[in-house]
């Protein structure tokens, strides 16, 4: 499996956190799991973190068969509506985005 995760790196502007969440909840989240191939959907705020630690207030991780997966994901058309709706979120945080990918390792 490959997990592909979007750190988002900076602060949610004060007063903006609920308002935040919900964009995702309502706007976003339906986008995400529209992604072909996706098999899982997180969506992770921090509660807390080690001191002098970065701040990431949101982690969006998703999970795919493969890299083959990933990659028709990455070229969808709901992938690029998403990253349009992406903008209206961007309006209630600052800071930037950067994205991993891991390889899940075998339970066995």
């Amino acid at each position: 499996m490959i997990i592909r995760q979007a750190f988002f790196e900076g602060s949610i502007h004060a007063g903006c956190e609920q308002a935040f969440k919900s964009y995702i909840a309502e706007k976003l989240l339906p986008m995400w799991l529209a992604f072909p191939g996706v098999k899982e959907v997180r969506v992770l705020y921090n509660i807390e973190r080690d001191e002098g630690a970065p701040h990431y207030p949101l982690v969006l991780s998703t999970m795919y068969d493969g890299r083959d997966a990933l990659a028709a994901a990455l070229e969808s058309q709901v992938r690029y509506e998403s990253r349009e709706m992406t903008k209206g979120l961007l309006e209630m945080f600052t800071g930037h985005i950067h994205h991993h990918v891991f390889d899940l390792a075998d339970d066995g």
